[in-house]
Parts: C-alpha cells; sequence; structure tokens
C-alpha cells in the first residue's frame, strides 16, 4: 500500500465533506418527507472518491476502508470487529463489497448497505434493527455501456433474509425544518412530515447510472435507485403523518392522519443545488390495506411529487458510488454520517397487519 498516497486522499476526502456538509440546505419542498425515503441507498458504494463526480481513472482515490464480514447477520451478534469499530466512532462509514456476478455474490449487512439515508438527512436519525434480522444486500449482475460522448451502467441488487432496518428521523428537527420551509403561519397544521424509512424483507431492484464523456475524463451525472425489480414488490416503505398545533406549541405525540408509502425509485442528479426525485407504488393508511385505491393515490401523487432537496453530501456520496461502479472496485466505503444516532436499537419483529 502506498502509504503516503492513502494519507493524502484521506486528507482530501475529510476537506471534501468540510465543504459539503456546510452547504446544508436551507429549505425544502413540503414532499420531503418522501423524498428521503429512499434515499435509499442504496448504499451500494465503492472505495473510489470522486470530487465533485468527475474523475478521470487515473485521477481515482483509494480509500483504505474496513470490510464487512460476509453472510453475517446485521444484529450486533453479526458485527465484524472492524465494523464494530466504525460504531464506535471512526472517521469513516462503513464499506460494503461489491461484485459483479450472482456466481460470486458478496453480501453485507442491511444497515451498510443503506448507510446513505443518514447521509441525506438534514435532522438527527435513529436506527432500529429487528432482533433477529438477517437482511443481506449485494449486487448480482452488471452490463456497461460506453460511447464517444457517454455510457452508461445497470446494475441488479438483491435483498435477501428475513427482517427490518428502520431509520427514524427526529421529530423536533422535522417540526422546525418544515415551519421553516413552508413559512406556515403558527398554528397551522403541518402534512406530510417524515416518520421512517423501513426495508422489510427479501426484494429486487436495479440501480442505473448514467454519465458523460469528455476525453479521457467521465462523469457521473445521474444515479437512480429501483426496488420493484421484474415487477416484485418494492420492500422500501415510509411513515408520513400530519401534526396540528396544540396550546400554541407542535409535539410530536400530537400526530394523526398517519399513511404509509411504498417506494419504487429514487433519482440522484449531479447539481450544485441537489435534489431527489422519487417515485411511489401505493399510499395507505397506517393500518389499511394496499389495495386497488392505494395505487390509484400514488399514480396520482406521482404527478405532483417534486424533487426535493437533499444534503450535498449524500449526493455527492451516490455520484461516487456510481462511479466505483462504473469502474467496477471491489469495495466501497461510505463517509462518517455525522446525523446518525451511534448505537442501533434492537427490536421485535413488527406484526404484519
Amino acid at each position: 500500500m502506498d502509504i503516503p498516497r492513502w494519507l493524502e486522499a484521506r486528507k482530501n476526502v475529510k476537506q471534501c465533506q468540510q465543504v459539503l456538509s456546510g452547504r446544508r440546505q436551507n429549505e425544502m419542498d413540503t414532499s420531503l418527507t418522501m423524498v428521503m425515503t429512499i434515499a435509499l441507498t442504496v448504499a451500494f458504494g465503492c472505495q473510489t472518491r470522486a470530487q465533485g463526480g468527475s474523475i478521470s481513472k487515473d485521477e481515482a482515490v483509494q480509500t483504505a476502508a474496513a470490510t464487512c464480514d460476509v453472510g453475517a447477520p446485521a444484529g450486533p451478534a453479526g458485527q465484524s470487529a472492524r465494523d464494530a469499530r466504525h460504531a464506535r466512532g471512526d472517521s469513516n462509514g462503513p464499506t460494503v463489497l461489491l461484485n459483479y456476478r450472482k456466481e460470486t455474490f458478496e453480501k453485507n449487512p442491511i444497515r451498510s448497505f443503506m448507510y446513505f439515508i443518514p447521509l441525506i438527512s438534514p435532522v438527527p436519525v435513529g436506527q432500529e434493527i429487528g432482533a433477529e434480522n438477517r437482511q443481506q444486500v449485494g449486487v448480482i449482475s452488471y452490463e456497461r455501456k460506453i460511447t464517444s460522448k457517454s455510457f452508461s451502467v445497470t446494475c441488479e441488487f438483491e435483498m435477501s433474509g428475513n427482517g427490518f432496518c428502520k431509520y427514524t428521523f427526529e421529530p423536533t428537527g422535522m417540526i422546525a425544518l418544515r415551519i421553516e420551509e413552508s413559512k406556515k403561519h403558527k398554528g397551522e397544521p403541518l402534512t406530510n412530515l417524515l416518520d421512517y424509512i423501513n426495508f422489510e424483507g427479501e426484494g429486487l431492484g436495479r440501480i442505473q447510472i448514467k454519465g458523460t464523456v469528455d476525453g479521457s475524463v467521465q462523469t457521473v451525472t445521474e444515479v437512480g435507485l429501483e426496488f420493484n425489480g421484474k415487477g416484485r414488490k418494492s420492500p422500501v416503505t415510509i411513515g408520513l403523518y400530519e401534526l396540528k398545533s396544540k396550546d400554541g406549541r407542535y409535539r410530536g405525540e400530537n400526530r394523526s392522519n398517519e399513511v404509509v408509502a411504498r417506494v419504487n425509485t429514487l433519482v440522484f442528479k449531479k447539481s450544485e443545488n441537489p435534489r431527489m426525485g422519487i417515485t411511489v407504488a401505493s399510499i395507505s393508511k397506517k393500518a389499511g390495506s394496499n389495495g386497488p385505491i392505494g395505487h390509484l393515490k400514488a399514480a396520482i401523487a406521482n404527478l405532483f411529487i417534486k424533487p426535493v432537496k437533499v444534503d450535498p453530501l449524500g449526493n455527492e456520496t451516490l455520484l461516487r458510488f456510481g462511479w466505483a461502479l462504473f469502474e467496477q472496485e471491489p469495495t466501497f466505503t461510505f463517509p462518517k454520517a455525522g446525523n446518525l444516532k451511534e448505537l442501533p436499537i434492537l427490536a421485535a419483529n413488527p406484526k404484519r397487519e
């Protein structure tokens, strides 16, 4: 290993993270809650870090990173020593293993694979892991096309194993953010507040990457995540709620009109003011069924959901992830997510409706 180069790369990455972190969004669309949903992730990353999402192969910098145990369960009992070290506050986030054929399927704990979610969040995020979680995620196929002006990459990823992994968003932070961006008068109801993003059970998805070619330089311009591959139901849902003022104050415990939306896709694009696009498959009451009405509501909602602002660091991370897949890197290390609460909460598996 080239130690001086590694140290310089680490220094550059930290500087990049500090700059990006300073560009926090000061406003968000009212549909923020739905967007955060997916920020999903999918987080599958790579070790290469490209500043601004645009680098040539020779400029790609590899970052030293720990490796998660292959096939280990996602709960604390399944953590590798290095993964546990990350949970104690390493300067980096987790590292995921990548491969590009089903015959050599590299598995990663879901909480590592979906780590990008807290990176795009503007408020503190908690994490709940099913006590018997066995969810693993990995890339199973790969196709790359290159022309003189552009390139594209399509990867399939598979989520296997039972259990759930839920990211919960601090109500106080979400309330303050919504009041600031909506400019509502004091006492008016706040709608579509994001409660959680949940990954439950198994699924099949695709990662689609687009980019441009200018001489010897390739630039990733878009990374799209699809969670309903080959017509299968997406395992990703988000919880939304409404909040009314009581005695002049908004309190999370006074929530009402709770709904669940199932997420199909999310898209990240290279931009000075990054936003995330999102589509949903269904919308239903929290305790309601997911029937034809829920799908109709989603179809209508997709016509009006606007791309929402996300944290620049999270957006940049996904562009670097796209570059790493283009280069077929073997691993990807996430930057440290400052908003993620350090220790996950073990929770019983929820009862199915």
